[in-house]
């Protein structure tokens, strides 16, 4: 059986990440979500706070959830959603800049002539 380079998977994982950010709508979700902190917010102050309700909150937040970055509970009859892994989204912006700056040329590298 053949298996999987780790950083595939990893690639995979950020692709679907980022997939699921590619929508001004689903930013502005998440965001709310962010500053909201752990605790989340039920799904209609999320709404009222992103601007974004019914149907298409829904699908925006199944979106979301389907790549890991929010997650939604119920409390009694209440839909509690938050951001589901702050984890998550650390090494999302730290997978864009781990290799940061590894191929510039630095000045003092520049083939100087003697």
């Amino acid at each position: 059986m053949n298996e999987i380079p780790q950083d595939d998977i990893t690639l995979a994982r950020m692709a679907s990440a980022f997939a699921a950010l590619g929508s001004e709508q689903r930013i502005s979700v998440l965001r709310t979500l962010v500053r909201a902190g752990p605790e989340g917010l039920p799904i209609g102050e999320l709404g009222a706070r992103s601007g974004i309700t019914g149907s298409t909150l829904t699908h925006h937040m199944k979106i979301l959830a389907q790549a890991g970055l929010v997650r939604q509970t119920r409390q009694g009859r209440s839909i509690i959603c938050a951001a589901a892994s702050y984890p998550e989204m650390r090494s999302l912006s730290e997978f864009l800049l781990s290799e940061c700056c590894a191929d510039a040329v630095h000045p003092h590298e520049e083939g100087h002539h003697g």
